[in-house]
């Protein structure tokens, strides 16, 4: 926010009445002079109303003959961040718009949850993923969120984040861009049940893991209060996760260890009251093995987790109804039920994708439509990649799963692409009408993984469910499951602090303050 609180100092150049009301947007990264930083910049002339205060007319207009063509990358996904890495900022200047400023390694989140990991671990910061993005002149991430697209004239509407009550008011403004990418992923579904928001808590971001964490601590706590009754003392320390798929299982794995290892050894006056539930409408990991699945459930019983099959009917403060009438007390509820569309997915004006992960209660398929070569079709330099995109129905190709590995191996195929179209002058807008980009993505399944607690894992290595394939459980699988999400850390920064904290962790258990 240093960038809009500058504003504010130098807005007062611009207008005589109005202190606040600004007509440009600048950065406070170089130190050039005032001039340099307004020459990157579209402006308009405003007037002193309240509606030009909130939305001015501003932003980063088209790039000149002179300057490097422009892509804007919205989101800070698998698959936007994979897409800035590969990007050569010698070709290109990069744009990237996100209410977050950092990539989030989501196998790892859950672990961050009970103190195996600390956050830090898991967040790697845009500007170490593409540098350009902090050393180019022509190269910015705005900390905002896009809200429309207008593709006939290549611009982007933005309004920036602002949190707490001493902020200033959003700031509206546009990018023109030669190249959109967009990667706005997916936010959690909840099937349009009531409540899930008001109570549940999600596992999607380091914000999420820490409201989770504070939580149960926080419950662990005032269990310990005198006074509090034994079925209070019961709800509070009642941990249920809805969904069985490899986040709540791995979620429950993580908790059942915390439980065991840590808990009752400094909680003793409550360790027997401490209980996990994880509810699942059909099988756990419905995308492994049956054998794995097997083997997950008698794991996961056997460390003390509790199976129920049912589907939640409504959410209230303190406890959960399922479909048959059972009311469950919970003190912790998480939320791991799958994604859905985010409202400016659907709300974008692009051809959709028929049916695939998403389709809406109305009917419509809610996913961006693309083509072989991730291009929106009918719409001119305009992609879209990772979670939020689907193929459309005229390229014969089934919608892919909403992996990591997915997005990730799209950002990086898009981004060859991309520098491919630089190399070839097709870098500016409305220029690759006819050019040939060569061969289309195709996607390989890698396999899939999760971990369960009690040093055992699952590693699938089959490339989808009807395929045969190696398939491990047990110790072995842990080791191959830690190993790979070691070297799949983006930064030896990160990996090394992963690697310190597993050990920490082994060493002196758990970090259980409440910070």
């Amino acid at each position: 926010m240093s960038v809009f609180r500058n504003l504010s100092r130098i807005s007062q150049y611009s207008y005589s009445s109005k202190p606040h009301t600004l007509n440009t947007i600048v950065t406070n990264r170089f130190h050039a002079p005032l001039s340099t930083f307004l020459s990157h910049f579209a402006t308009a002339t405003a007037t002193n109303t309240h509606t030009d205060y909130l939305a001015p007319h501003v932003g980063l207009g088209p790039t000149k003959a002179h300057e490097k063509s422009r892509v804007v990358v919205l989101g800070t996904g698998w698959a936007g961040s994979r897409l800035m890495k590969g990007l050569d900022p010698n070709i290109y200047d990069i744009v990237c718009v996100s209410p977050r400023n950092h990539m989030v390694f989501t196998p790892l989140l859950a672990s961050t949850c009970v103190g195996t990991l600390e956050f830090r671990s898991v967040a790697e910061p845009i500007a170490r993923i593409q540098p350009a993005i902090s050393r180019e002149p022509g190269s910015y991430f705005f900390l905002a969120n896009c809200t429309s697209i207008d593709t006939d004239h290549h611009v982007v509407h933005c309004e920036t984040v602002t949190e707490g009550e001493e902020t200033l008011d959003p700031w509206k403004f546009t990018i023109s861009y030669d190249k959109l990418v967009i990667a706005l992923g997916a936010q959690p579904t909840t099937f349009g049940i009531h409540g899930v928001y008001e109570h549940a808590i999600f596992l999607r971001e380091v914000y999420h893991a820490q409201e989770i964490r504070r939580k149960l601590l926080l419950n662990l706590m005032l269990s310990d209060v005198p006074g509090i009754g034994k079925e209070e003392k019961q709800r509070l320390l009642h941990c249920v996760v809805v969904g069985g798929g490899p986040t709540g299982v791995e979620f429950s794995g993580e908790l059942s260890d915390f439980i065991m290892r840590d808990v009752r050894q400094r909680y003793a006056h409550v360790k027997d009251y401490i209980h996990v539930t994880l509810i699942e409408a059909n099988e756990i990991l419905s995308s492994f093995d049956d054998r794995l699945r097997r083997y997950a459930t008698k794991q996961l019983t056997k460390s003390g987790v509790r199976l129920v099959r049912g589907i939640v009917k409504d959410v209230q403060e303190k406890k959960i109804i399922l479909n048959d009438g059972t009311e469950v007390p919970y003190g912790l509820l998480v939320w791991s039920t799958g994604v859905g569309p985010s409202p400016i997915v659907r709300s974008l004006d692009l051809p959709k994708s028929p049916g695939g992960r998403f389709v809406l209660v109305s009917g419509y398929a809610a996913l961006i439509g693309i083509d072989e070569w991730l291009r929106v079709p009918s719409v001119q330099d305009v992609f879209a990649i990772g979670d939020c995109s689907g193929f459309v129905e005229s390229t014969g190709r089934p919608v892919l799963p909403a992996l990591a590995q997915v997005a990730e191996r799209q950002g990086k195929y898009l981004a060859a692409l991309l520098n491919k179209i630089g190399r070839a002058n097709g870098s500016r807008a409305n220029s690759i009408k006819d050019m040939d980009f060569g061969d289309p993505f195709v996607y390989k399944h890698l396999g899939s993984m999760a971990t369960i607690g009690s040093y055992k894992a699952l590693v699938d290595l089959r490339q989808s469910k009807e395929a045969k394939g190696l398939s491990l459980a047990g110790f072995l699988s842990w080791f191959v499951w830690r190993s790979a999400y070691l070297t799949r850390v983006v930064s030896w920064r990160n990996r090394f602090y992963v690697a310190i904290n597993w050990a920490t962790t082994f060493v002196f258990g758990r970090d259980i303050s409440r910070i």
